[in-house]
């Protein structure tokens, strides 16, 4: 460069010659008086361009042009951030602007920039590793409860640090600075001015030097006490609705309608489908079309079509095939659909589903048990009008009716204690014979070899449709060998033999009474309720075929009944 002529106005030379930009503006602050060489070239203009133009050439409408970072108008048009500040004005000389070029670090750090984190909830903060110190913003400092304007050790904040976070924190900014990446930590820490602990959320990054290594770490802090706590509270009431599911044993699921996408969202829902989580949830289209079962496909569509239409609540019922094993279960589902908005589409359904087929089975069991309780009352009723008629029919006087009667309602009650004695409604024969003939016995009937009577026959257990009247049979032939037959003499035997015959259905019992030692059998002349119920009530009730013979040596009863098929759903096992 060649040195300025002699008699040069020095501050002149200096106006031009500077290494910053300077514009001298007009006392109205709207005109551009004269420009030097270093801002017009900043503008991308030739020297001297600029002078008498107006500010807004060069993008500012704003009187009095404010200090700051500014963005201004190249000669091309595009935007430049440049920095403003004012100089003279004040000495009442010429008002000067100094304009100076930013970098994009430099614009983030602008004032506008830190009110606007402020704003936000972010305080800024610098650690420098040299003097170990920790300079806190204002509302950095706010958050922390420090006194602002104030640095502290990094040894005195990280006191008030909970102790498992301080050392999380150490260990994840240390890989971070190792990485070069940034980090974000959550953490408590003692507030300064009142005895309590805030949550913060610290994101920094390492400020390195040129050759690399770490001189301090720079970063930003946002008070997030409230949203952890609302986060907290949210985990909880989902922990309690997952544990209210699971022991509810109810499966939860969110079904997405735009992709035909299920969540399960607990093992519940798994194990009633007898899938492993690995094995992934079920769509729509395979729930339909492969899990359920046929007969309920229609019903389950119309309830998603109607739940769909009436915006209201999806409450269905079907049979699955579980996968595990193959078995059929019924499940009952509920759920609602969600709207984006009110007047658009659903796209999603979160419901539950519970596996019912043990409750379904057992309301069937009941209400059969009911319509039972109710055959076998009416049939109890109409036994004991029987019982009445036909005792007062054959009794001579008041005493043997009341004998009579008695006894037979005392055997009806015995069978009918067996009966409920039992866990499926069923009475064993032997124990119907043991009932009716331990008082004659000269031992217990329960096993061991009996001198008077002979119990001999399998296991069978009868169904209360014919345990009744075979246990009143029983009755009347004990009843008649203890006043006529074998068993109105000490040397009197009562031997009683079954056996099951199988055939198509159940099978067939095959009873045989036989009666010795007593007294000459001869046949009756008349026909008592005894009679009658062994030929009527066994033949018309229990399908039996009937045999009795008069012998001299004691009297004998054969019978034939087909045994009736269980209904299973009676069992509660």
């Amino acid at each position: 460069m060649a040195p300025p002529a002699s008699g040069a106005d020095p501050h002149r030379l200096a106006f031009d010659l500077a290494a910053t930009g300077l514009a001298i503006l007009s006392p109205d602050g709207r005109m551009i008086v004269s420009a030097n060489a270093h801002l017009c070239g900043l503008l991308g203009h030739p020297a001297g361009a600029l002078r008498d133009r107006p500010l807004m050439a060069v993008g500012e409408a704003t009187h009095p042009v404010p200090a700051g970072i500014r963005s201004w108008l190249r000669a091309d048009g595009t935007a430049v951030p440049v920095r403003v500040r004012t100089s003279g004005e004040a000495r009442g000389g010429p008002r000067v602007l100094v304009v100076e070029p930013v970098d994009a670090d430099e614009i983030v750090r602008a004032e506008q920039n830190r009110d606007a984190l402020t704003a936000s909830g972010l305080g800024e903060w610098r650690w420098d590793r040299a003097s170990g110190l920790v300079t806190l913003s204002r509302r950095a400092a706010y958050i922390l409860g420090h006194p602002p304007g104030h640095a502290l050790p990094w040894a005195a904040l990280r006191a008030r640090i909970e102790a498992a976070d301080a050392g999380r924190l150490e260990t994840r900014v240390r890989e971070a600075a190792a990485a070069g990446q940034p980090y974000a930590v959550e953490c408590r820490v003692r507030h300064g001015s009142v005895d309590r602990l805030v949550s913060v959320l610290a994101r920094g990054q390492a400020a390195l030097a040129p050759d690399g290594t770490v001189i301090g770490m720079v970063g930003v802090l946002q008070d997030v006490t409230d949203r952890i706590a609302d986060r907290n509270a949210l985990r909880d009431r989902e922990q309690r609705l997952r544990i209210a599911t699971s022991l509810a044993d109810l499966g939860i699921f969110e079904w997405h309608m735009l992709d035909d996408r299920a969540i399960w969202e607990n093992e519940r829902m798994f194990a009633i489908f007898g899938r492993k989580p690995e094995d992934g949830a079920v769509g729509k289209r395979d729930f339909l079309d492969r899990i359920l079962h046929p007969d309920d496909r229609a019903a389950f569509r119309q309830a998603i079509s109607n739940a769909l239409r009436d915006d209201t609540i999806l409450h269905v019922s079907g049979r699955i095939r579980r996968a595990n094993d193959g078995a059929w279960r019924i499940i009952d589902l509920a759920g609602r659909f969600e709207h984006d908005a009110s007047d658009r589409l659903p796209r999603r359904l979160i419901g539950v589903v519970a596996d019912v087929t043990d409750r379904r089975i057992a309301e069937d069991r009941q209400n059969l048990l009911i319509r039972e309780l109710h055959h076998r009352v009416k049939n109890t009723l109409a036994t004991v009008q029987a019982i009445v008629g036909s005792t007062a029919r054959s009794a001579t006087s008041i005493e043997s009716f009341y004998e009579a009667f008695v006894g037979r309602i005392v055997s009806l009650a015995h069978t009918h204690a067996v009966l409920t004695g039992a866990t499926w409604q069923m009475a064993s024969l032997r124990d119907l014979l043991a009932n009716e003939l331990k008082p004659y016995a000269d031992g217990t009937l329960d096993g061991v070899p009996d001198t008077r009577i002979t119990l001999s026959g399998p296991a069978v257990d009868l169904a209360s449709e014919i345990a009744v009247p075979i246990g009143m049979a029983i009755h009347e032939l004990t009843t008649n060998a203890a006043k006529y037959g074998a068993l109105s003499t000490p040397a009197g035997r009562v031997a009683v033999t079954w056996s099951v015959e199988p055939d198509d259905a159940c099978g067939v019992l095959v009873f045989a009474w036989c009666e010795s030692g007593g007294p000459v059998v001869e046949p009756p002349t008349r026909q008592g309720f005894g009679s009658r119920l062994l030929q009527r009530v066994l033949t018309s009730q229990v399908r039996a075929a009937v045999t009795t013979q008069y012998a001299p040596e004691g009297f004998r009863l054969s019978m034939r009944a087909p045994l009736p098929a269980r209904n299973d759903i009676l069992n509660p096992a």
